[in-house]
């Protein structure tokens, strides 16, 4: 089972990606995850991390919840 961290901006308005992204994954791999928690940031920050390892990064990627959530099954 794994754990994934969504750290998004909060003065930003990143809630809504992040929670869109947390809904994909849950949707997708809800029976193989400890948790997907949604984690408060700033700076611009949108990442996703799996088990401690940064599998996606707004600041190199483009926002694509489908590719996010492809990178997610191959860190899990």
């Amino acid at each position: 089972m794994s754990t994934i961290e969504i750290e998004y901006c909060v003065p930003c308005g990143f809630l809504d990606r992040a929670e869109e992204i947390q809904h994909a994954l849950l949707e997708q791999f809800g029976d193989r995850l400890d948790r997907v928690a949604l984690v408060t940031g700033d700076h611009g920050v949108l990442t996703v991390a799996v088990d401690g390892e940064v599998v996606w990064d707004k600041a190199d990627d483009n926002y694509d919840v489908d590719g996010i959530v492809r990178r997610v099954r191959d860190a899990i």
